[in-house]
C-alpha cells in the first residue's frame, strides 16, 4: 500500500528511541522527509543518522525539550526552514513517573501537566501555523489509561485523558483547514519505558522482573509485547494522506489487551 508520503514533511517528537523513533523510521522508508526531536542532542543526532542511512531519505535531528515552549518554537522554526512546511506531526513525550495519589505533591502534578498535557497544547499550537496549505495529520500518543486507568500511574491516567479530549475538540476545529487530528493508544510495547515500568511493578509485587514480564504478556491475547516497528507502521499510516478521511478518533494498538468496546 502506498501511503503517499513521498515528498511530505513529518515532525516527530521524542524520537531518539522507542515509539517515536519507530514512527520516524517507518515514515522515512515511505519516502517522507522527517524532522525528529529529543532533549538528548547526541541521541537525536545518532537517531537521525541511522534513519537517513537505512531509509535513503534525509532525516533532520534537532534538540527538543517538551517542557519548554521556547524549545518547541525553535524546533518547529528550524525544522521548517530546513525541511519545508509541515504535513504531519506526531505529538509524543516521555510519560510521568509511576505512583499513587498520596505519592505526589503539587509540584509533581504541575510537572506532569507541563510534560504531558501543556506540551501537547503548545506543540500543536505552534505547528498548525506552519502546516502546508493542503493540510495534513496530527497524531498524539497517549496510553490505554485514557480508557482503563492503570494502577500506580495516576499522573499518566489524568494527564493523558486530557490529551484525548484535546484531540476530539481540535479535530472539529481544525477540519476546515484540512488538518486531521487523531490519537493513538499503544498497549505494551517492548521499549525502555516499559522495561522501567516492569521493574517498578516487579519491585512492588516482590517478584523477579522476568516473572512480571511473563505475567503481563500472558494477559495479552496476542501473547506478547508489541514491537516498536508495529506501532511505527500504524502511526505512519494515520499521519499519511492514505488516512485522509480519518479524524477525531482514538486508535488502540495493543494485541487485543484492552477490555473496552469503544
Amino acid at each position: 500500500m502506498d501511503l503517499k508520503l513521498k515528498g511530505k514533511t513529518l515532525f516527530i517528537a521524542a524520537a531518539s528511541r522507542g515509539l517515536g523513533f519507530a514512527t520516524a523510521m517507518a515514515a522515512a522508508k515511505e519516502g517522507a522527509k522527517v524532522v525528529i526531536g529529543s532533549r538528548d542532542e547526541d541521541a537525536i543526532q545518532a537517531a537521525a543518522k541511522k534513519i537517513t542511512k537505512e531509509s535513503g531519505v534525509t532525516c533532520i535531528g534537532l534538540p527538543l525539550e517538551m517542557r519548554e515552549y521556547a524549545s518547541i518554537r525553535r524546533w518547529i522554526g528550524e525544522g521548517t526552514k530546513a525541511a519545508g512546511a509541515v504535513n504531519g506531526l506526531l505529538v509524543n513525550a516521555g510519560g510521568p513517573p509511576p505512583g499513587g495519589f498520596s505519592d505526589f505533591s503539587d509540584e509533581d502534578w504541575q510537572d506532569a501537566f507541563e510534560l504531558t498535557l501543556l506540551s501537547s497544547i503548545r506543540l500543536i499550537r505552534e505547528a498548525v501555523e506552519h502546516f502546508a496549505s493542503g493540510g495534513g495529520g496530527i497524531l498524539t500518543v497517549t496510553s490505554s489509561s485514557i480508557k482503563e486507568p492503570i494502577a500506580n500511574l495516576i499522573l499518566s491516567n489524568v494527564m493523558r485523558s486530557g490529551v484525548a479530549s484535546l484531540v476530539k475538540s481540535l479535530s472539529r476545529e481544525l477540519a476546515p483547514r484540512k488538518i486531521r487530528v487523531n490519537n493513538i493508544i499503544p498497549g505494551y510495547f517492548d521499549t525502555d519505558r516499559l522495561r522501567k515500568l516492569d521493574e517498578n511493578a516487579a519491585e512492588i509485587e516482590d517478584i523477579p522482573v522476568d516473572a512480571m514480564r511473563q505475567k503481563r504478556q500472558t494477559q495479552i491475547p496476542a501473547g506478547r509485547y508489541g514491537e516498536p516497528e508495529e506501532f511505527g507502521a500504524a502511526a505512519a499510516f494515520l499521519l499519511s494522506p492514505a488516512a485522509s478521511y480519518v479524524t477525531g478518533h482514538s486508535f488502540t494498538i495493543d494485541g487485543g489487551a484492552m477490555h473496552t468496546v469503544w
